[in-house]
């Protein structure tokens, strides 16, 4: 890691701020958080954020994590992958599937994904390389899943790019 990890002994921080980071994450801070602690009120914001992300919306956790899982193949955003594989995993992806996203473009050709997959596949490659998306692939996905569906697929897919950039820039690794 570029920055060596925050501490408390390091940069005090509001312990019910910690505390709210740990319970989201199981009882335990990651390297993640350990970056994001050095500024309180980033640490803060973005735990609500990714929470309402991860944990209260109606899009699938398929397709959150199949998205997730894109944007961290397409930046190279390791500790993305160490966290969220297993979570497509747990949502019903097989290991072929996830073998599969190792290539994004050929994975959104591949037959192992349905059409929708294949679909939020073609998103999150757009969305990732070149911000705007194709009116073709935004159009195929608005006549298959409902409105808010489609606008928490954009918001995720964007916020991970952001945690992607913020993971690569300073270098994170996952927890050993």
């Amino acid at each position: 890691m570029r920055i060596e990890s925050w501490t408390s002994a390091l940069a005090p921080r509001n312990a019910e701020l910690v505390a709210a980071i740990e319970a989201r994450r199981g009882g335990a801070l990651y390297n993640l958080d350990r970056m994001l602690l050095w500024s309180e009120p980033l640490a803060r914001g973005w735990n609500v954020y990714l929470r309402a992300l991860r944990q209260e919306l109606s899009l699938s956790p398929f397709l959150r994590e199949l998205a997730i899982c894109v944007v961290a193949r397409l930046t190279g955003a390791e500790y993305e992958i160490h966290h969220h594989a297993p979570e497509l995993k747990k949502s019903g992806a097989t290991e072929s599937q996830l073998s599969a996203l190792a290539d994004p473009d050929a994975a959104a050709r591949s037959t192992q994904f349905d059409e929708l997959q294949q679909m939020v596949i073609r998103f999150a490659i757009a969305s990732t390389r070149q911000v705007q998306v194709p009116e073709p692939v935004f159009a195929a996905l608005k006549q298959r899943i409902a409105p808010t569906e489609l606008v928490e697929l954009v918001a995720v897919t964007a916020a991970y790019n952001m945690v992607a950039r913020f993971l690569v820039a300073l270098e994170v690794t996952p927890e050993s």
